[in-house]
């Protein structure tokens, strides 16, 4: 009985966001084949699947995705999972053009649900940011930047059909727990002082080193609190993070 009342108030939770979320045929089998995993883990961090708030961190070198979550009424993130890059393109450093192949590199957040995509679902990256736009060596910047399903990319990330299943309900759940905007950072490694020590005496990527410098101020900022970051972009293209307290 408490089982079926769970249930109940899930389903009912999901009633808004539902005509975008489980009448879609592939979402809906994503549902399903992965609720109950997913609200296990959820649970383990306790959290119940449908009071879920997520943030996500790509590394690039390290060729993972982490999820972050917390319960929405709080401000303190914990790690819920990671899931691999099944495919890479490109190199370390931000994508400036169109055509590059490059992973993006900066503070994006998902714009936009896909459950239609040639990839199985996908979400897609807020990129170009206004960073982006800025920093660009091209007069396009280059879009349609997606975390899919799949292993083929060219500037997206890939990590596999059955993985894509779980984080695009994650999201789903979190859009329907009222986040209105799921963010994402990627950096090009973790950028702990060791790795940036590392990157600074690799002349390949001296190039990057006063743009990666500024993404690990953002960094070292959510490794040390756990929140959500706040920023703006000043006219020079540059992140200007407020303190998080």
């Amino acid at each position: 009985m408490k089982q079926l009342l769970l249930l109940f108030i899930i389903l009912t939770n999901f009633t808004a966001y539902s005509q975008s979320y489980l009448t879609h045929t592939r979402v809906k089998e994503a549902y399903e084949e992965k609720k109950d995993f997913l609200e296990e883990i959820l649970k383990e961090k306790g959290i119940e699947s449908f009071k879920i708030n997520i943030l996500m961190i790509g590394l690039k070198s390290e060729k993972e995705l982490q999820v972050w979550v917390k319960h929405k009424d709080s401000t303190i993130y914990k790690h819920l999972i990671t899931y691999d890059f099944c495919s890479f393109s490109g190199e370390l450093g931000p994508k400036r053009q169109e055509g590059d192949g490059q992973i993006p590199e900066g503070f994006y957040y998902i714009s936009y649900f896909n459950p239609y995509s040639s990839f199985l679902l996908s979400l897609k990256v807020s990129y170009p940011n206004q960073s982006d736009k800025i920093l660009a060596t091209s007069k396009y910047p280059g879009t349609d930047i997606y975390i899919h399903g799949g292993c083929a990319t060219i500037g997206c990330i890939p990590i596999t059909d059955d993985k894509i299943k779980e984080l695009y309900v994650l999201a789903c759940m979190a859009k329907e727990a009222g986040q209105s905007k799921i963010s994402i950072y990627l950096f090009p490694t973790a950028l702990t002082d060791e790795n940036f020590s590392k990157l600074s005496k690799n002349q390949t990527y001296l190039k990057n080193i006063k743009f990666w410098a500024n993404l690990k101020q953002g960094y070292d900022l959510f490794v040390n609190n756990k929140k959500e970051l706040k920023y703006s972009v000043d006219a020079q293209g540059k992140y200007i993070f407020e303190n998080v307290n």
